[in-house]
């Protein structure tokens, strides 16, 4: 079965203030996510997969939550929850359907103030350079 991802983090990835290792942790997160953004796993199994300490799993998430990239649910309590959940902006899906009407409800869900809004850097265009470019032929 094929699977779709959103273009909303991997096409302004590049732009946000994480290492590139952050980067690669959260391929590994996509990779082991269930469809819809749930992952199944403990960060001790996290470390165990990915081969590095509990602590470097802490360094790799602590961006990637920061930004709401990578979120982590609230316990029955109040407190933080010990499990985590990709925000449906990054997760991956079954199908163009799927994704969409997740779309539709975390869009409904921010706007309500249930789930918050990733936080990556607007697009902006970059402004003309003043004066002649200086070209050079290869």
């Amino acid at each position: 079965m094929a699977e779709v991802q959103s273009p909303i983090i991997w096409d302004r990835i590049w732009a946000a203030p994480v290492s590139g290792a952050a980067v690669k942790f959260l391929h590994f997160l996509v990779f082991r996510s269930d469809f819809g953004g749930n992952l199944p796993m403990r960060q001790k199994d996290m470390a165990r997969d990915y081969k590095v300490s509990p602590q470097a799993i802490s360094s790799l998430m602590a961006p990637l939550c920061d930004l709401n990239i990578v979120l982590r649910p609230r316990a029955a309590d109040g407190g933080q929850g010990s499990s985590y959940k990709l925000h449906p902006f990054a997760a991956k899906y079954a199908s163009n359907e799927d994704m969409e009407a997740a779309f539709r409800s975390a869009i409904l869900a921010i706007k309500a103030g249930e789930l918050p809004n990733i936080k990556l850097p607007a697009y902006a265009t970059a402004p003309p350079s003043e004066g002649r470019p200086d070209l050079q032929v290869a």
